[in-house]
């Protein structure tokens, strides 16, 4: 359908003058089309470990590359949290998730659903305007599984005998299918936290008949019960192999799709297939880049030969920064630099631990080759979504997003509305950027670099921290006693955002009055 209207688009050209009116016309049509929308998010992924972020580095990209020739690459992207969990309750709500009751840390497998029913995601919104959707990958957003004693919940998920009281012969309840996607496919939590099974539309695929736990360097993952249809280091290629299958069906079907491709990787177990291993001569962490990146070209070439390319928006981002276990100090030796200059790394407050890659391919929309380096969040994704269907959001969905759709077209870019946006570290800590300002609400990294905290002693530095990011982009230079004027003004900034429920404008919501790392929520709002 999309090729025959191409070919009317290209014989009215020839013809301008006398067919005006049908050029136009079938213009529309292209324009109007609803384009299929991909949305691939990585787990671990640093920014530097993309080539066209950072040409100095030794891993090797072609394939994201090519997407980022192809459409625009985002320079100055966050993740709304420095983990995994958070960020993606962020991209699918177009919320924070520290509005949750997950206001530190991340879920186990076993953890209950986080996502009440009755909150609007970003595939619930496409659905009700003809989209058929779909999510494939890791969840780590919670949902319930049965049990065999429902008097007794039993551990949290960190150790195997947590495990032991549920049903894995009945279905799960409160799952994707009822957040919004058609279908969905994929494993609960992290790829190193067990149940190690696979979840179709609710049904568990396999008999989980074994207990598997791996304790060696890059490849390990937590013991516990393991289905047989279970291989961990055929879960990524499954996982894209899936993908590519159900872009083929829709490809044959009139109706626009949205497929949320959630990896579980490069994150622990660092697991390249055979044919991958010592590829990078760097580690296996450079391996692993480098089939991802494969596998990214092999998804795109299926678009191509479905013919549904030309219509389709791809987003490649990552949940958070690269994580330690990629083995830094070897890295290091072979002049890689996940963070491409930026200070910290996964869990961190630091820029490190939430500036990711951020590439939209849009055919038609986006100009080939370009950049942006508007300061911009991965909760805009449901704003966007909204305006691409153009429906509107209700004052209680979507609380923290803006509409990227203006920075696609430069000449609409002074449109995109975010005012600031505000990070979260895995311990809970805040920080909230501004232009070229960054105000950090505590001492350290609030992860898991240097200064941690808890670790190391900390009595010496200020209470906050500042930062002037076009000056100083590894924050280096702590401008708290320089700019109290600033500090003030970002402190005002982020009290009203917590206290309003909402960083968009709209009525006051209510977030959820828990405690957060042993504070009352009321002296977190007022920083004191």
């Amino acid at each position: 359908m999309l090729k025959q209207v191409f070919s009317l688009f290209t014989f009215f050209l020839c013809f301008v003058s006398l067919n005006s009116c049908k050029e136009e016309k079938v213009l529309e049509e292209v324009k109007e089309k609803a384009p299929n929308i991909i949305y691939i998010l990585a787990d671990d992924l640093g920014y530097g470990d993309i080539s066209s972020y950072n040409p100095s580095g030794k891993i090797k990209t072609p394939h994201i590359d090519e997407l980022a020739q192809k459409g625009m690459r985002f320079t100055d992207a966050h993740s709304p949290s420095a983990v995994c969990t958070p960020t993606r309750y962020g991209i699918l709500t177009g919320r924070y998730s520290w509005r949750s009751p997950l206001k530190s840390g991340v879920l186990t497998g076993k953890s209950k659903a986080l996502i009440p029913k009755n909150r609007a995601t970003v595939a619930s919104l496409l659905k009700k305007s003809g989209y058929h959707t779909a999510f494939i990958g890791k969840w780590h957003l919670g949902w319930d599984w049965a049990q065999k004693d429902t008097s007794n919940f039993g551990g949290e998920g960190w150790n195997h005998e947590d495990f032991a009281n549920l049903d894995f012969t009945k279905k799960i309840s409160h799952s994707p299918n009822d957040l919004g996607f058609d279908y969905a496919y994929g494993h609960s939590g992290s790829l190193d936290m067990a149940p190690y099974v696979y979840v179709e539309n609710g049904s568990i695929t396999a008999d989980v008949d074994q207990v598997t736990e791996d304790t060696r360097k890059y490849t390990w993952w937590r013991k516990g019960p393991t289905a047989s249809d279970f291989v961990h280091e055929d879960v990524t290629p499954n996982f894209f192999r899936k993908s590519m299958e159900y872009i083929k069906d829709r490809s044959k079907l009139d109706a626009p799709f949205f497929l949320y491709l959630a990896l579980p990787s490069p994150h622990t177990p660092i697991l390249p297939t055979q044919e991958w291993q010592g590829k990078s001569g760097i580690n296996p962490y450079a391996d692993f880049m480098m089939m991802i990146d494969n596998y990214v070209g092999r998804l795109m070439e299926t678009l191509e030969s479905g013919g549904i390319a030309q219509n389709t928006m791809i987003v490649f981002t990552s949940d958070n920064g690269c994580s330690p276990q990629a083995d830094f100090k070897i890295l290091a030796k072979n002049e890689h630099d996940p963070g491409a200059g930026f200070r910290g790394h996964k869990a961190d407050i630091y820029e490190g631990g939430h500036r990711v890659p951020f590439i939209v391919k849009w055919p038609g929309h986006i100009v080939s080759n370009s950049t942006s380096n508007a300061i911009i969040c991965q909760t805009d994704l449901m704003a966007t979504c909204a305006d691409l269907v153009d429906v509107g959001l209700m004052e209680n969905e979507a609380e923290d997003s803006f509409s990227l759709l203006p920075l696609f077209n430069a000449e609409e870019s002074k449109s995109y509305a975010r005012e600031a946006t505000v990070h979260h570290s895995i311990n809970g800590s805040f920080a909230i950027r501004k232009g070229k300002y960054k105000l950090i609400f505590c001492q350290g990294s609030g992860g898991w670099s240097y200064p941690v905290p808890g670790k190391d002693d900390m009595s010496s530095l200020p209470k906050f921290q500042l930062y002037d990011l076009e000056a100083d982009p590894s924050e280096t230079k702590n401008l708290v006693h320089a700019a109290p004027e600033k500090v003030d003004e970002l402190t005002r900034l982020m009290t009203s955002y917590i206290k309003n429920g909402r960083s968009t404008p709209g009525t006051i919501q209510q977030n959820a009055p828990l405690h957060l790392n042993g504070k009352d929520w009321h002296q977190i709002q007022t920083f004191e």
